[in-house]
């Protein structure tokens, strides 16, 4: 039996909607991306070409007006707009995909929240990382016992670009939602919650490095969770020398895991899903090692074979959630519950002090 396709209009065609939603929205199977919001006539001109047939609006108006010819919402644009849109978006009606951070507080996410189980809707947040090719391999591990009992977990997210390229993400006006703490601060503490549970304790340092940043580009956060296991979590813009994506101890033995999941560069060279027959794969040289005792960068362990990479995997369970055959793969209190570590880190640099929630 044929299934109609599920049509969805995206706010936002800057990085997020261009390289990461239109085309994971585009690959999956009873999706179809109906209708691209932007008001910048070159994006206009770019998804039209990458897109035939793609419908174009000026703004998010043009689009909830037309609520009825449409059965999903994506919010791609700028933090700020992100609980504007996604409110209109479901008072119209629509389900909504929201990008993280989904809000700028959790007292906002769960008012989304709230609205959305009101109006009987689907809200997902887009925490693509939990599809990452380390993740998924991590997860894994600590699933089968590989490790043993988990003790510390230390995850980075760094990179090395000593000038500020400016913009709404490198913004210090609090309402821009800027940094890198609720960027890719968003990530690493999803990560760190889905695999460990609940914090119960926060520390934070965050600093401005770069001449002329507005906001941070240098952080770390520890977390202290409930299950007993500490997340030592760095996202940095100012890494001259990269250490490992992960870290993880354990009672039995420990993983170590070098360089980030090949998707995202993937989709920046215009590769698509559907069409490349090892998606997600990334070579033999790149898999982590596990053991103890013994360092991986002299050889150290055993090679893990690292897990394909499945961002793909995502919009499919929206697909399946919306047509009532799944879960929603990420709950807005799922993300509110990262917000309250993200503020409680805020706070926590901010003051000097170990924030308890």
């Amino acid at each position: 039996m044929t299934v109609t396709p599920l049509r969805v209009g995206l706010i936002g065609y800057g990085l997020a909607g261009s390289v990461f939603h239109a085309p994971l929205i585009a690959a999956t199977e009873g999706l179809d991306l109906d209708t691209v919001v932007t008001s910048r006539p070159e994006r206009q001109q770019q998804a039209r070409a990458e897109f035939p047939g793609v419908r174009l609006a000026a703004g998010a108006e043009e689009l909830f007006a037309r609520a009825d010819e449409l059965d999903l919402v994506v919010v791609a644009s700028p933090n700020k707009t992100h609980v504007p849109l996604a409110t209109a978006a479901l008072k119209a009606g629509l389900p909504v995909v929201v990008d993280k951070p989904v809000a700028g507080s959790a007292a906002e996410a769960r008012e989304l929240a709230a609205l959305a189980e009101e109006r009987g809707l689907l809200l997902s947040v887009f925490q693509n990382r939990r599809w990452d090719n380390d993740f998924r391999t991590l997860s894994r591990l600590l699933a089968d016992g590989e490790l043993g009992d988990a003790w510390r977990f230390e995850s980075r997210f760094e990179r090395w670009r000593p000038r500020p390229k400016g913009g709404w993400r490198e913004s210090g006006d609090p309402a821009e939602i800027g940094g890198l703490l609720y960027d890719l601060g968003s990530h690493v503490v999803d990560q760190a919650l889905v695999l460990f549970g609940p914090a119960t304790e926060v520390y934070a340092e965050t600093d401005v490095r770069r001449p002329g940043a507005e906001t941070d580009d240098d952080t770390f956060i520890a977390l202290t969770h409930a299950s007993g296991v500490r997340s030592h979590l760095y996202v940095s813009a100012t890494t001259a020398q990269l250490g490992p994506r992960f870290r993880v101890l354990g009672s039995r033995a420990g993983y170590v895991k070098y360089g980030l999941d090949p998707q995202e560069a993937a989709l920046r060279e215009g590769s698509r899903p559907g069409t490349v027959a090892d998606w997600g794969a990334e070579d033999e040289s790149l898999w982590g090692r596990i053991g103890s005792g013994e360092s991986p960068l002299s050889g150290g362990g055993t090679p893990v074979p690292t897990l394909p990479g499945d961002y793909p995997a995502y919009y499919a369970a929206v697909a399946a959630a919306l047509r009532g055959a799944g879960p929603n793969p990420v709950t807005a209190l799922e993300a509110a519950a990262a917000l309250d570590v993200l503020e409680a880190a805020r706070r926590s640099a901010r003051d000097k002090v170990t924030v308890t929630l």
